[in-house]
């Protein structure tokens, strides 16, 4: 018998045990080592309808990633769920040069092909079940409350958290399909009810709606991985989870996610933990956050500009990390528009992109707003900027966004949403 320091129930043991084949004992093995890390006295079964993997590129360098997907697939351990996958890294319609668009192709996403087949075999939901916002609606992969996951995307992570009243950690890639071949995840953290409990409260006092990724960036920074809850933000988002608010804390939450470590927020009257047990979320030494109007622009203030030359022309501008949703592609072609109009424009001045999910693109394609904003200029796209910037080529290209996330794990240079539509329809740094 492998002896392990968890309670595990008699089904559990035998997969360990090597009862129902060796390579499912060694992810059983990986299961648990890995929860006993953290503390884990067992593990609980998995109930989300799906599964998301944060693995979607296919990097020549990743080859024991490809190893251990053939041997799952060669001895049948496959998910135990349908699962989509983070957005892939290649589309020949954004803008790149011939030399960028060789090095993709022949040095760096060589096997995205192959890797794609290997998702399929493992349990792809369907074969553009790629993006970071799989609980958009068109997507499909949107879990219950209470719905217990085994995900690893962050920016999804917190959202099926703090928004759908979800349970599920930050997990590692890999670890994320670990936990779907065996389909038990390990109880400990952001799955239990202390840990789910709020160690900071942040106050918002601010003047108007304050910028959703730079108000989750100063939180993220501030509270790191620990958990906030958030009052005064129901006064600018409502005490309903509309359209509007989901998106606001999609990318609210993206940010908090990157900037910090944060896997799970409450803002009070809003999100479903929230709304249901109120302050008992918030833990007795609970710390205290006041985010004004003054605290946003220090935040603001404080980002590094890597860029080579600080004052260059911006050459590319990417909006959609985390994905956009189908009523931001809507509201951003009214804006676009309007901006364009204003400005004496017909045709956005700088090179953009608009990304979402594969089924978000294509609900869109459907709406008069697709030829809308097609005439702008403004180029909509599939793909994860983060993976077409993080190379030493795209790295030196001047990328402007309003995306937090982008802009800490990538050289692009973050604007607020008002000074990036300035600047696409405008010009030069207008602002």
């Amino acid at each position: 018998m492998t002896e392990t320091h968890m309670t595990l129930t008699a089904e559990q043991q035998e997969i360990l045990d090597g009862k129902k084949g060796e390579t499912l004992a060694k992810v059983m093995e990986t299961v648990v080592r890995y929860g006993e890390l953290f503390g884990a006295e067992k593990l609980v079964p998995i109930t989300g309808r799906y599964n998301h993997l944060v693995t979607s590129f296919g990097l020549k360098a990743l080859g024991p990633v490809y190893d251990l997907m053939d041997r799952l697939i060669r001895d049948g351990a496959l998910s135990g769920q349908k699962f989509s996958a983070d957005p892939r890294p290649l589309d020949p319609g954004v803008p790149s040069s011939f030399l960028s668009n060789f090095v993709f192709r022949k040095f760096m996403y060589t096997k995205q092909d192959f890797y794609e087949e290997q998702l399929r075999k493992l349990g792809l939901m369907e074969k553009d079940a790629f993006t970071c916002t799989c609980y958009m609606d068109e997507v499909g992969n949107k879990p219950n409350k209470g719905d217990v996951l085994s995900w690893s995307e962050s920016s999804a992570v917190v959202y099926a958290n703090s928004v759908l009243g979800a349970r599920c950690n930050r997990n590692s890639g890999i670890i994320d399909l670990m936990g779907s071949v065996v389909g038990y995840v390990p109880y400990f953290g952001l799955l239990t009810d202390e840990g789910r409990k709020a160690t900071w409260i942040v106050e918002i006092r601010t003047s108007q709606k304050p910028e959703a990724q730079l108000l989750g960036s100063a939180i993220g920074m501030k509270v790191m991985e620990a958990v906030p809850y958030i009052r005064g933000l129901d006064r600018w988002l409502g005490q309903e989870l509309d359209d509007a608010a989901c998106t606001y804390l999609k990318d609210f939450g993206a940010a908090t996610a990157s900037n910090g470590a944060v896997g799970l927020f409450h803002v009070e009257n809003l999100t479903p933990d929230a709304k249901e047990k109120k302050e008992a979320l918030i833990a007795p030494d609970a710390k205290t956050y006041v985010v004004d109007d003054a605290e946003l622009e220090r935040v603001y203030k404080s980002y590094p500009v890597v860029w080579k030359k600080p004052e260059a022309t911006p050459k590319l501008c990417f909006m959609g990390c985390p994905h956009m949703s189908l009523e931001q592609l809507k509201s951003w072609t009214d804006r676009v528009e309007n901006a364009l109009r204003e400005a004496g424009n017909r045709r956005v001045v700088i090179p953009t992109v608009f990304t979402a999910a594969p089924a978000v693109l294509k609900a869109f394609e459907e709406t008069p707003y697709a030829a809308r904003l097609k005439a702008t200029g403004v180029i909509t796209s599939y793909i994860c900027p983060l993976m077409y910037m993080n190379n030493p080529l795209c790295a030196k290209i001047p990328v402007i966004t309003s995306s937090n996330k982008l802009r800490t794990y990538t050289t692009a240079r973050y604007y607020t949403d008002d000074e990036i539509l300035a600047q696409i329809t405008k010009g030069g740094n207008a602002q």
